[in-house]
């Protein structure tokens, strides 16, 4: 096989997280373009629903181009990234770039974010991206590309950002002040930089992304947060009545699949105030999938509190989630990330409804 002469060929990317998601996107494109990839993460054997290990990453990286050394590594053991360098220096000789994309997210407010998870955010966030930095520096000045890359936001103060999230805020900010001391401390020896993906509509920034911040936050305000629904369980009436919510949750039913099990695994609960509303189910784990009114039989992994009428929006395109949560119309208990998935189904849904 001849050697890969790409761009990147002979450098070291040494990149935390590497095991699923961007950080492995990352690890892809830069093993197809010559480089060695150090995997540092924590997952070394399969989760139950989370596919990806340091070691079939590793598989994926050698097949697209690059080496790989696959590294155990919680970026809040300071013994597990020295340990780490050190071998990826053994075996490479040195590293030119640093990705710092290992974090922890929990999309919940003040009083419902428990100190495991502030701590959890805290130290894999801020501590570990300052750590790793720390121990890749004395190498990373002995290279000449240099480059450290944090998967970060911009440092955007708008209170908008901060007032449904704010332990997560502070935690990804900390990666970000991270870019801008580093960058000024190491200037002309090492690059250091953010990546910030921007997704979604084109009308509805992503998270911490406003170029216009005045407008966005008018639009937020425009949407009118809805007082918190009382922790009390709800009246529920004897019956659901006829109505938007049941015929969207039997639009819902008919688009069911087992491909749309299979890809979701998950059961959804919505605790909907207001006419028609009352507590219903989506169950996206049984065979075939299923909706209905009331508890589901199985404990719920994601609880949504809104407005019937806002549940309606929701799922025909005309609220979108994101602005939703953050406005406080919309309340999320439970697995953040299959909520996220929801929203894919969601916008399968927006056509029909």
């Amino acid at each position: 096989m001849l050697p890969n002469t790409g761009k990147l060929a002979g450098c070291t990317v040494f990149i935390t997280g590497a095991s699923r998601g961007i950080g492995k996107a990352i690890a892809l494109k830069a093993a197809k373009d010559g480089a060695n990839i150090v995997i540092a993460a924590k997952t070394a054997q399969a989760h139950p629903k989370l596919p990806g290990t340091i070691y079939t990453a590793a598989e994926e990286i050698k097949a697209a181009g690059g080496k790989a050394l696959p590294c155990i590594v919680d970026v809040r053991d300071e013994e597990q990234i020295s340990s780490a360098v050190e071998k990826a220096v053994e075996k490479f000789g040195g590293i030119d770039i640093l990705v710092n994309n290992a974090s922890a997210i929990s999309l919940t407010n003040t009083l419902e974010t428990p100190t495991k998870k502030v701590d959890l955010m805290m130290n894999v966030n801020t501590r570990g991206t300052y750590l790793t930095s720390k121990a890749c520096i004395p190498y990373l000045r002995k290279s000449k590309i240099a480059h450290i890359l944090n998967l970060s936001p911009p440092l955007n103060l708008n209170p908008l950002w901060f007032k449904q999230h704010c332990a997560y805020t502070i935690a990804k900010y900390g990666m970000s002040m991270c870019v801008l001391g580093m960058a000024e401390e190491f200037k002309g020896e090492i690059a250091v930089n953010a990546l910030w993906p921007k997704t979604g509509h084109p009308l509805l920034p992503d998270f911490f992304l406003d170029e216009q911040p005045a407008i966005v936050t008018k639009k937020a305000d425009s949407y009118g947060a809805v007082p918190e629904l009382k922790e009390e369980k709800m009246q529920l009436p004897p019956k659901p009545r006829s109505g938007a919510v049941e015929e969207t949750f039997r639009i819902v039913k008919d688009s069911l699949s087992d491909d749309v099990v299979k890809a979701t695994q998950a059961i959804y609960q919505f605790e909907l105030s207001g006419e028609d509303g009352g507590t219903w189910f989506l169950d996206l784990k049984s065979k075939g999938g299923n909706v209905g009114y009331g508890e589901p039989s199985d404990q719920a992994d994601v609880v949504m509190s809104m407005s019937t009428d806002d549940f309606v929006k929701m799922f025909s395109g005309k609220l979108k989630p994101t602005m939703a949560f953050m406005s406080g119309k919309l309340k999320i208990k439970g697995n953040m990330a299959l909520a996220i998935k929801l929203e894919k189904l969601m916008n399968q849904m927006n056509s029909k409804l």
